[in-house]
C-alpha cells in the first residue's frame, strides 16, 4: 500500500483532515502523520532558512524534514494549509520545493472549510500512481500495438502506437463520453490501418477515464498528470532528466515538474476555470478568430496594455467587452 504524509496546518481544525483521508483511502493509499522531536521543531527555521511564527506551520516542516530524512515511513507527501493564511502559502511553497530536492512525489493544497474529498481525489490518485506505476513511466521505449483514449472534458482523444510510433490520431469535442470515444477509436484505429482485434492493450485517461475504461475494457486507467506529463516528455524528447510540463486543460490548468518522465510535483488550478482551455475557446469565438491563431497573436500582442482577469472566466471576459468597447 502507498502511503502518503500528510504536512499539514489548520487540517485539523477546519474539518478537513477527513476528507483528505478518505480521499486517499478511496485511490487504495493510507495516510501516514510523521512523528518528530521537539528539537527538529525549534531548529526547523535554520534548515529551511525561513523564520515562521506559526506554531503549526513549524511543525509541519519539521514532519517534512522527517520525510525527507527517510525517519517516516512514506512514499509521498501531501502538503495542505488554509487558503486564507498568507504565511502559510509562503511555508507551502518552501515545503514542497524542500522535498522535491529530496525526490519525494509531493503535491501542494491550499483548502478552504469546504473542500472535500473530490477536491483532492484527483491529487491523491496521482500521487499513488507515481509510486506504484514508477516502473511504467520510468520507460523510455514503448513496445507492440496499443491504444491511448482521452476523454476530457471538452475534447477526446485517441492514439494509435506501435513499437514507439505513433500511426493514428483522431479527436473530437466531447459530446456524449461513451459514444464519442468509439468515434475517436475508430477513426484512429482506421488511419493506423489497425483493427481492434490486434490491440495489445488499451489505457483510458481524463476526466472520463473510469467510464470508458469499463467500456473498453481497458488495461490500465490512469490520471491525466501522470499520462500528461509522460506524453509531454516523450514528444518532447525529454524522457531523461528534468522537465516541466504546462498543460492547458479544458476546464483546469496543471503545471507538473519532472524527473525522468517520473512527476516530483504538480498542481492544479481547481477553483475556477480562468485562462483554461474553456477560457480561451470562449475569448476566440468573442474576438472572432479561430484558437489555433492565438499563439502567434500573442507574440505581437503587449500584455501591459490590457489588464485581464486570469483567475475567473466570468470577469476575464467581462475585461475583455469593456476592453474592445473601450477601442482595443
Amino acid at each position: 500500500m502507498v502511503k502518503v504524509a500528510l504536512l499539514s496546518c489548520g487540517a485539523e481544525y477546519s474539518g478537513v483532515y477527513h476528507e483528505i483521508q478518505k480521499a486517499i483511502e478511496m485511490v487504495g493509499g493510507e495516510l501516514v502523520i510523521p512523528e518528530v522531536d521537539l528539537q527538529d521543531v525549534k531548529e526547523v527555521d535554520e534548515e529551511f532558512g525561513i523564520v515562521v511564527k506559526g506554531g503549526d506551520l513549524k511543525l509541519m516542516m519539521a514532519r517534512a524534514k522527517s520525510v525527507a530524512e527517510e525517519r517516516c515511513d512514506a512514499d509521498a507527501a501531501f502538503v495542505a494549509t488554509c487558503f486564507r493564511c498568507a504565511e502559510g502559502a509562503l511555508v507551502r511553497n518552501a515545503v514542497r520545493k524542500y522535498l522535491q530536492d529530496f525526490r519525494v512525489p509531493v503535491v501542494a493544497y491550499s483548502f478552504t472549510e469546504r473542500s472535500k474529498a473530490a477536491n483532492f481525489l484527483l491529487r491523491m490518485e496521482a500521487l499513488v500512481n507515481i509510486v506504484r506505476r514508477k516502473h511504467l513511466l520510468a520507460r523510455t521505449k514503448h513496445e507492440g500495438v496499443t491504444v491511448g483514449v482521452d476523454s476530457g472534458s471538452t475534447t477526446t482523444k485517441a492514439v494509435v502506437m506501435r513499437d514507439n510510433e505513433i500511426i493514428g490520431t483522431a479527436w473530437r469535442p466531447t459530446v456524449d463520453i461513451i459514444q464519442t470515444a468509439d468515434k475517436v477509436l475508430e477513426e484512429a484505429l482506421t488511419k493506423a490501418g489497425v483493427k481492434l482485434s490486434e490491440v495489445e492493450v488499451i489505457g483510458t485517461t481524463g476526466y472520463g477515464r473510469f467510464l470508458i475504461g469499463k467500456h473498453l475494457k481497458a488495461g490500465i486507467i490512469q490520471d491525466e498528470i501522470t499520462v500528461g506529463a509522460k506524453g509531454a516528455t516523450f514528444l518532447a524528447g525529454r524522457q531523461k532528466g528534468d522537465a516541466t510540463i504546462l498543460d492547458i486543460g479544458g476546464m483546469d490548468n496543471k503545471a507538473i515538474t519532472a524527473h525522468d518522465s517520473i512527476p516530483d510535483s504538480f498542481t492544479l488550478g481547481g477553483i475556477c476555470a480562468g485562462s483554461s482551455g474553456r477560457f480561451l475557446e470562449t475569448t476566440a469565438r468573442r474576438l472572432g478568430v479561430d484558437i489555433m491563431e492565438f499563439g502567434e497573436m500573442a507574440t505581437r500582442g503587449d500584455y501591459r496594455k490590457i489588464m485581464m482577469n486570469s483567475y475567473c472566466i466570468v470577469f476575464g471576459m467581462q475585461d475583455l467587452t469593456t476592453a474592445l468597447a473601450g477601442g482595443a
